[in-house]
This record gives C-alpha cells, structure tokens and sequence, in this order.
C-alpha cells in the first residue's frame, strides 16, 4: 500500500500522543519527571532550545535513545520546529518498546510563539568539530564537555620535564587558556626529557619555546606567559585568573609555594613529582581533601633529596607523569570520574607497577587543618633551607 507524506503523517498523529506547548511549559514549571528531548539538526538547535531538554538529532535517535533514556516507561517529551518530525520519531520509540512517548504539538515555533524563553548556549565551530571530532564519540565528554575544556583556564608551573607532557596534552585536547610560567631557558641536558623544546631552541626562553610548539600543535590554544620566577610576591595574582594549577615544579620551596597559594585561594593543584625510575601523582583540592603539608608537613633537611639535576632521571618518566596530570586535570574540568583527591599514585618504571595509597586531610596541618595558622605566604627559601629553582 502506498501512501503519501501527509497521509503518513496525518495518521502517525492520529496513532501517537500529543502535548499542547503549553502542557508541556506547566509540565517544566511544576519541574514533573519527565524527560524533553530536541530531535532537531544542529543548526536548528544552536539558535534556541527549550531549557532542559537533551539534543538527539532525528537521524541519530534510535541510535541513541537507549544510552539517553534506559527506562522504557518513562515519559519522553519530543520536539522539533513545527511538531512533524517529532511526531514521527514518536511513533519510532513506540515500535521500540518505549510505552509513554508524547510529541509536542507546533515545536519550537508553537513554543516561541507563545512567548516562552528559548535558551542559547555556546556551540562548537564547524573546525572545533572536526578537531575535536574523537572527544565528542566520547559519551563523558561529548559537545558540552568539548566546550568546557575549551572555556578552562589551566595554569602550569613550569615548562620543564613533567609541565612539557602535561602541557602538550591539555593543549590537543583544547585547553582554552593556558598560562606557563618559567624563567628558565632552554638547555642542552634538557632535551632527553623536555619535549615542548628542541635543539633549535637551546638558550631560548623556555615559556617562549613552548608557546610555539603548542600554538603549531593548536592555534586556537591562548598561551599566556610569564617568564619569571614563582615567589610569594607574585603567585596570588598569577593564580587568580586561572581554574586548575598543574604544579610541574622540581624543588620544595616551589612546591610549598604553590601548595599554600592554593590552598588560600581555593585552588585545585595537580600535583607530579619525579625520580631517578620513580613517580607520583595526586590532586590537592581545598576543602575536598588533603594539601601538600598533610603529605610532608616539614620540608626535608637541606640537600637529603637529591634534584633531577643531582640524582638524574630517566628521559620517559616524566611523560607518564606528565600524561597522569594532564588526565587529572581534564577530569577536573569534565567533572567526570574519581580524580586522585586523597590519593597518591606511585609509578615504579622498573618493576612497570603502579600503586594507589590513601593520604588523610591533618586535622592539625597549619594551613588547610581545622584551626590554620598559616593565613599568608612565607619566605619559601628559608622555610626550605634552600633556594627555588627552575622546574625540571
């Protein structure tokens, strides 16, 4: 039997159920449970949607339906501009097993018309799309994720061994901003591990080095930078404008530094350290978990532990560490999975192991315990016994 367009419609609409624009406007006002789907394209959606509602295009709908809406008998509101396409895509989920599929009569254009308050967010570009085609496959990230790393403001400390991975990492992923901070320049003896740095660029300012490599590897990445040393005059004001701090850093005063100037100004601070064929991760997250001083409340005697510089390290190391960072701090922004707050991830290169132990807030840490004594930055240097240097 053959039948026309408007013969298949008109009978879809006599088959299915429909909703007023205004049934359903009461239905969000009284905030019932229901789900709201926009089956509309793209295009369609990035000028307006109702508020609420998900964005399955027509096309993918089946395909996607179940990963969205896994209860079969719970009620699913569908839209598109005029309510024909919905309609149809109705009757679809029927035949799907879905049991309480409802299409909203007149669509977008009914529910403007009304006077009713559209949303708008922001969109990826046609580039943005491409570019990022791998992460929107991706269900945790997907389009709104895509576009909150590209909003995230990330701030690494230091243009070394582990900030070099990280940064190279967070900036294909599309970090929008970037900040590097690093008053070094490049060596020789830093090329079997620094990666954002070439032989080209050896006497070259490491901040500078490293902005042109990640602008090749994404233009659209704004590279902030500030070639100078980290010191308790100038970090609360670099800090203020970013996100998430990546602490790169190979010396204690820094890394006290920075874990006070966190922890002072809410901070989360993804936390790397490397060793000869041994490394760490963990996030310290004010007010979620332990700090740095929970960890070590005392820094060690001066000249105890050897620097990279002193004991070496193996050129690969800090891309493993450097990679865990910049995965923390995605999650971080993403808001997905269990970041490493009150944990602490060992990395042993020679055995290929790695292993997870839990670190406790200190109740009586000076700075983010129960009764702080620290509510200022020190002399990091004197409290260490030892001058900062650059990151390794």
């Amino acid at each position: 039997m053959r039948v026309t367009s408007q013969e298949l419609l008109a009978r879809t609409k006599r088959e299915i159920h429909e909703m007023t624009v205004a049934q359903v406007r009461e239905k969000l006002e009284k905030k019932e449970p229901f789900v709201l789907v926009d089956v509309r394209e793209l295009d369609e959606y990035a000028e307006g949607f109702i508020d609420g509602a998900i964005h399955i295009p027509r096309g993918f709908l089946e395909l996607r339906i179940e990963n969205a809406v896994n209860d079969r008998d719970k009620e699913i509101v569908l839209y598109c501009a005029g309510g024909n396409r919905s309609a149809l895509a109705a009757k679809s989920l029927e035949e799907m097993g879905y049991t309480n599929v409802i299409s909203m009569a007149g669509g977008m254009t009914g529910w403007r018309n009304a006077g009713y308050p559209a949303k708008k967010e922001r969109m990826l570009t046609s580039e943005e799309r491409e570019r990022y085609s791998r992460h929107l496959r991706v269900p945790e990230v997907g389009e709104k994720g895509q576009i909150k790393i590209l909003d995230a403001k990330v701030l690494l400390i230091g243009a070394g061994g582990l900030g070099s991975p990280a940064g190279y990492y967070l900036a294909a992923a599309g970090v929008g901003t970037m900040g590097l901070i690093d008053s070094d320049v490049v060596d020789v003896t830093n090329l079997q591990r620094q990666i954002l740095h070439g032989t080209s660029d050896i006497g070259r300012p490491k901040v500078v080095s490293a902005t042109e490599t990640i602008k090749d590897l994404n233009p659209g990445v704004n590279v902030v930078t500030f070639q100078e040393r980290l010191m308790s005059d100038n970090i609360m004001d670099i800090i203020k404008d970013y996100d998430i701090v990546v602490d790169g850093c190979d010396n204690f005063p820094t890394r006290y530094l920075v874990n006070d100037a966190c922890v002072l100004a809410g901070k989360p601070n993804v936390h790397g350290s490397i060793y000869q064929f041994d490394g760490y991760a963990t996030v310290f997250y004010p007010g979620k978990g332990p700090c740095y001083r929970c960890m070590y409340p005392e820094p060690p005697p001066p000249g105890m532990v050897p620097s990279c510089d002193e004991a070496g390290v193996l050129g690969v190391l800090p891309g493993v560490v450097g990679v865990i960072q910049a995965t923390e701090t995605l999650k971080l922004i993403l808001g997905k999975g269990q970041p490493l707050i009150g944990r602490v991830l060992m990395y042993d290169a020679l055995d290929m192991s790695f292993n997870t132990f839990s670190v406790r807030r200190n109740p009586a840490c000076p700075i983010c315990g129960d009764n702080p004594t620290v509510h200022e930055l020190i002399d990091y240097e004197a409290f260490c016994g030892m001058p900062a240097q650059a990151a390794g």
